[in-house]
């Protein structure tokens, strides 16, 4: 394979990973109108379609799925054969790929990426932010950042920081005008605040836990997001009742523009956990994001 064919191949693949060419090219460390050509070269020498273009997105045509799908776990062998070797640097240095659910990239990692840059300074790291459940191998990523619940069986699984918790919260005008529900059953006969799971479109079942009894209530009101962060402000507003992690509402229960319920039926839980696969050499700047993130705990 010559040069010039391995790099046309790289920047497919980087386009269909990443699903826009302006973010591809920023990958890369190159302009988008060169990556533009250099698939435009690709597709010449092929003679085939690999992707359909609109001014608004970018997804790969039958032939381009089949030769991603086909690509991606060579790329990543290639990427790990490059780390391994950077790995004889004594200080860690190249890429670090995660797939980071929303919640943990900004309740755990945004406040600490200053430091850890600090500290590994010749790391770069490469986040990939969002809420559906991915393949972290065949998405070419070191590892990703999940719930404990959500990890396959077939991966290794570091803790990082504390326990989470859910609250149940609703505006002090929202109580005074429907009253407070005593249990959870009695969220059915209240205006609810939901959330849509993006991995399947489903609408997340209020899960509830006192002692050994469990509950998981599917609850009905004026809005369906698949954005958390609109949810506080709705609750806020008086809107309906929402089901949150605490740390989305600290600032509206400690100025009581939220007032929590239903406290006894939500303990806490265990965190985010740190996975990656068990059969594959570990990098050095995922060994050192793990060494960094157990002494932030």
């Amino acid at each position: 394979m010559r040069g010039g064919d391995f790099a046309e191949l790289r920047a497919f693949v980087a386009i269909a990973e990443h699903g826009s060419f302006a973010r591809a090219a920023a990958h890369l460390g190159m302009s988008a109108s060169a990556l533009s050509q250099t698939l435009r070269n690709l597709e010449t020498r092929l003679g085939v379609r690999l992707l359909n273009r609109t001014t608004r997105s970018v997804a790969p045509t039958e032939a381009g799925a089949q030769l991603w799908e086909r690509l991606r776990p060579l790329m990543a062998n290639l990427d790990a054969a490059v780390a391994q070797v950077i790995d004889q640097r004594q200080q860690p240095a190249g890429l670090l790929r995660l797939n980071i659910t929303r919640v943990a990239a900004m309740h755990f990692l945004a406040p600490r990426i200053s430091a850890f840059n600090a500290q590994y300074p010749d790391i770069t790291l490469d986040l990939n932010v969002e809420d559906k459940l991915v393949d972290i191998v065949a998405g070419g990523f070191d590892a990703g950042v999940r719930l404990h619940e959500k990890l396959d069986k077939d991966m290794v699984a570091i803790k990082l920081g504390g326990e989470l918790r859910m609250r149940v919260v609703a505006a002090p005008n929202y109580l005074s005008r429907y009253g407070e529900p005593q249990t959870p059953r009695d969220l059915l006969q209240h205006r609810c605040l939901n959330y849509r799971w993006p991995t399947n479109g489903n609408l997340y079942r209020w899960e509830f836990e006192r002692g050994a009894e469990k509950l998981d209530i599917a609850v009905e009101g004026p809005l369906v997001v698949n954005e958390p962060e609109i949810l506080v402000q709705a609750a806020i507003d008086g809107m309906g009742i929402a089901y949150l992690f605490e740390h989305q509402i600290a600032a509206g229960l400690a100025e009581r523009r939220l007032l929590p319920l239903l406290d006894d039926w939500t303990p806490p839980f265990p965190g985010f956990y740190l996975y990656y696969p068990a059969n594959r050499q570990m990098p050095r700047p995922l060994r050192a994001f793990i060494d960094f993130a157990r002494a932030k705990r």
